[in-house]
């Protein structure tokens, strides 16, 4: 029989089928060779922004009366950060904020979430307060609302003020957070409107008191890691109550946590009980706690005579009903129906499952969709925001002078794509805050990883948008992806 190369096949199919002669043909088909793809259009006022964090940003460490974080005596200990690097200056956005909201301006951003440094605002953590540090955030308030800018303020992204004795180990700090929380927003709510306690429990409690790859770097046994959590959704309960007594009456109050999120392997009923029952129980330390007012009784079970030491009334305060939950997504867990007790089994993840620059970024973007499903079904909140989705990438200036992040485009449209799923779906997410306007001083991997849709020198501080700038410029304007 003479082989058909498939130039041959594709010019005609017939053949000899059982003794047979077969010929097929297939119909013409009609394209509107000028239409543009559908577009996968979000809801009217949907909320579109970018956000940051003080000591990635800022630089300034000693100006206006600012004292040390324990980001700043962390990063300053040798061998804590990439090549020693720390954020003394970062973008030095402290003098170069005009400049970074005409970057949100030209992205056509109706909101920015940035967080303020404590240690700006009472510099010892309690006692007085700080003029100069309060005016520098009313000027970037005064800026933002000047370009029809919503300001969304976080509390607290991890730099705590290295002058508070026992840091999260005390309960004492709890109080002194909701003091700070009570000053910020009496001053500040009667031009913003929507405050985050605490950005991402997890990274400074376990990755900084039980890891130690972050600031403070201690690595404690389990009873007290677990009793710094404790005092960390303590702070964020009594910080809800003190905004809620002190900041105009209409504020919106919430919290940003990087909840662990998970996705049913497969999409039937089995395996998503399984994924809504691991959200509820692997977040028991924080989200669960604070959506609940309690600990669950399996994790308290499972960490026996470790479980923390619970005060009368404790709960009732980490469960201060709050108005929003913000959610910081980047990557998922996979779990699938399990017959143990718990009911599910976590996935373990494959060597060669694909991340971006960072390693520990692996790429699954139905997980923007499940973390907002589950959490909806879960809790009921009221709203939710995705207060943090990006990723990291390798980025080079060309020598014309441009940053084609391609990668980068490639995960926040697929990224967005499902969450537009969330969206249509009817469950109530309200925003979205891409991470990060700019590329910054990423904590412990230094400079060495870029988040920002804007590339930065750090040699010049000059900022170049990035081809992912124009791309969500792009769907800010239609407020669509596609």
């Amino acid at each position: 029989m003479k082989k058909l190369t498939r130039r041959h096949f594709g010019k005609s199919l017939a053949g000899t089928v059982a003794g047979a002669v077969v010929s097929v043909s297939f119909p013409p088909m009609a394209f509107a060779k000028s239409a543009e793809p559908e577009l996968l259009r979000f809801p009217p006022n949907f909320v579109w922004g970018c956000a940051s964090a003080a000591y990635q940003i800022e630089g300034a460490v000693n100006e206006d009366g600012r004292k040390p974080s324990i980001w700043d005596t962390f990063s300053h200990t040798p061998g804590k950060s990439f090549q020693g690097q720390t954020g003394d200056i970062a973008d030095d956005s402290y003098h170069l904020y005009k400049e970074d909201v005409k970057l949100l301006k030209n992205l056509g951003a109706g909101a920015y979430r940035f967080s303020i440094s404590w240690s700006r605002i009472f510099p010892d953590g309690t006692g007085q307060p700080n003029e100069k540090g309060l005016a520098y955030y009313e000027r970037v308030v005064d800026e933002l609302l000047k370009n029809n800018i919503a300001p969304y303020i976080t509390l607290f992204h991890w730099d705590l003020p290295q002058a508070l004795p026992g840091g999260w180990q005390s309960r004492d700090t709890a109080k002194a957070f909701a003091d700070y929380a009570a000053y910020v927003s009496g001053k500040l709510s009667d031009r913003v409107g929507h405050f985050f306690t605490i950005n991402e429990f997890g990274s400074f409690t376990d990755a900084g008191y039980q890891t130690g790859e972050f600031a403070p770097g201690l690595k404690l046994p389990d009873a007290q890691v677990n009793q710094v959590r404790h005092h960390a959704v303590l702070a964020h309960g009594m910080a809800v109550q003190a905004i809620r007594a002190n900041a105009r009456t209409g504020t919106q109050i919430g919290l940003a946590e990087n909840a662990a999120a998970y996705v049913p392997v497969i999409e039937s009923r089995e395996h998503i009980e399984a994924a809504r029952r691991a959200t509820r129980e692997e977040n028991a330390s924080f989200l669960t706690a604070i959506m609940e007012s309690k600990y669950t009784d399996s994790y308290l079970q499972h960490e026996g005579a470790n479980a923390p030491k619970v005060e009368a009334g404790d709960m009732k305060i980490v469960g201060s009903p709050i108005d929003f939950v913000g959610l910081n997504v980047y990557s998922p867990l996979y779990v699938r129906a399990d017959a143990a007790p718990a009911g599910y089994k976590v996935e373990p993840q494959q060597s060669s499952y694909p991340h971006m620059a960072s390693p520990w970024l692996t790429i699954g973007p139905e997980v923007i969709y499940w973390a907002v499903r589950n959490a909806s079904e879960i809790w009921e909140p009221r709203a939710l925001l995705i207060t943090e989705n990006g990723c990291s990438a390798d980025d080079m200036i060309t020598a014309d002078g441009r940053v084609e992040d391609t990668d980068r485009v490639m995960y926040l449209r697929n990224y967005l794509t499902h969450l537009h799923r969330a969206a249509s779906e009817g469950y109530p997410v309200k925003g979205y805050f891409l991470w990060s306007l700019l590329d910054n001083y990423e904590w412990t991997d230094g400079y060495s990883r870029r988040f920002g849709i804007h590339y930065v020198d750090f040699k010049t501080q000059a900022r170049t948008p990035k081809l992912s700038a124009e791309w969500y410029r792009e769907v800010i304007s239609r407020n669509a992806v596609g």
